[in-house]
């Protein structure tokens, strides 16, 4: 797959940032988005790519960026619905205040992302939402997060009816266990990470899955080679669900 346009939201870090080298490597030219922008002018630099800011939580951000590119006259021949977060906490003590943030990031985020570039989404586009195998198999302390990648995957299912007259196309990655900065970043100690790591030795894959294990996945569902498909999901978890 070369010569095409992607944008992938949540583009500084882990997959998404693993999915925008290969692409670029691949002769594609890509557009990530970011919530810091000293971040993301260190990944434009590093790659060669564009980049944009745009928090998943904040619509009009989503909508500013949505703006900037129709003025950009940039036409997308796919989208990845990559930004998120895993903030884990029990059910019994899940506050309202933390289901919002996760709802609004994971869910509502990537909904109004999909909505507002519309208008830049070419005829075929191609659209990949990074889920979770958290959809199917359940984890503790991870309630809101598992709702937020499920509810996004119902939106899917009815988006790709209502989208088909358009050409664009929707479907899924879920990820297992895959050692990114999510892991730091919901707050476990490195302890607490190589324990997690060292136990997916056991998988059929033989060891942890890393953010490159993913971005193959994702290219495929970009590529041309996967226009027939609507709403398929690809699990990329090692063996784990085995």
């Amino acid at each position: 797959m070369n010569g095409k346009t992607i944008l992938i939201t949540g583009g500084t870090a882990g997959i998404g940032q693993a999915v925008a080298e290969r692409l670029i490597n691949a002769g594609n030219q890509v557009i990530i988005t970011g919530r810091d922008q000293s971040r993301i002018d260190e990944t434009v630099k590093a790659l060669g790519c564009a980049g944009y800011v745009a928090d998943s939580a904040n619509f009009s951000q989503i909508q500013q960026l949505a703006t900037a590119l129709q003025k950009d006259n940039i036409q997308l021949d796919g989208l990845v619905l990559n930004a998120g977060v895993f903030y884990p906490e029990s059910f019994k003590d899940t506050s309202e205040d933390a289901f919002d943030l996760t709802m609004n990031i994971n869910t509502k985020g990537p909904f109004f992302t999909l909505q507002k570039l519309l208008p830049v989404l070419k005829n075929p586009a191609s659209v990949v939402f990074v889920s979770s195998i958290v959809v199917t198999k359940g984890f503790p302390n991870a309630a809101v997060y598992s709702a937020s990648k499920a509810a996004f995957e119902a939106i899917v299912r009815v988006a790709n009816l209502e989208l088909a007259p358009q050409g664009i196309r929707i479907n899924s990655v879920r990820p297992g266990v895959t050692a990114t900065e999510i892991q730091g970043k919901a707050g476990m100690t490195q302890e607490q990470q190589d324990g997690m790591f060292e136990s997916m030795n056991s998988t059929a894959l033989g060891r942890v899955l890393t953010a490159d294990d993913q971005a193959g996945a994702i290219e495929f569902l970009l590529s041309d080679q996967s226009l027939a498909m609507r709403n398929a999901v690809l699990e990329v978890e090692g063996g784990y669900l085995l």
